[in-house]
């Protein structure tokens, strides 16, 4: 491995300690899975994530007819599951 100096922000300090803690790893861990995850998903513009939203639309079924009025009410419901 190669050793790598960085400079975070307060509220990015405190939020990776956290996580590393919970997931019980070093906070060097957390930074490691964190580059891995950008270096797989980079950065997508706002343009991209549009053409990738329209390109799925209506491209799945719901039995639930009125799912565009009460989404939140469904998601709470399969998050409680």
């Amino acid at each position: 491995m190669i050793r790598t100096q960085i400079q975070l922000t307060k509220k990015q300090t405190t939020s990776l300690k956290r996580i590393a803690q919970e997931r019980h790893i070093s906070m060097a861990e957390a930074v490691r899975q964190g580059v891995d995850l950008f270096l797989k998903n980079g950065i997508v513009s706002p343009e991209e994530r549009r053409k990738r939203a329209l390109a799925i639309s209506g491209k799945f079924h719901s039995k639930n007819t009125d799912l565009s009025i009460h989404h939140d009410k469904y998601l709470a419901e399969d998050y409680a599951k």
